[in-house]
């Protein structure tokens, strides 16, 4: 049995209009990683990873990144208790 673990994760920089989300999505669906993400009003991505614990910190170092387009300048992550997500969704 694998560990499973949730990851709640805020990114900051030039993450908006550059398919940040988009790409997290399809990277996550991917990595078999379930939770979300959505754009914030002040200019942040939020997401939630929940999932293998390697792959949930996989994702959390995939941030760091992001999309091709983006410019990330700090990624703060918390890990949190599972609420047990099904699948991967960007929320509006």
């Amino acid at each position: 049995m694998t560990d499973r673990t949730r990851a709640h994760v805020y990114v900051s920089g030039r993450v908006q209009g550059v398919y940040y989300r988009a790409t997290t999505r399809d990277t996550a669906r991917e990595a078999g990683v379930d939770g979300w993400v959505r754009n914030l009003d002040d200019g942040r991505v939020e997401a939630v990873f929940e999932g293998d614990e390697a792959a949930v910190r996989e994702m959390v170092e995939w941030c760091e990144t992001g999309s091709r387009a983006a410019e990330v300048d700090d990624v703060a992550a918390e890990y949190e208790e599972l609420e047990g997500l099904d699948g991967f969704e960007v929320r509006w």
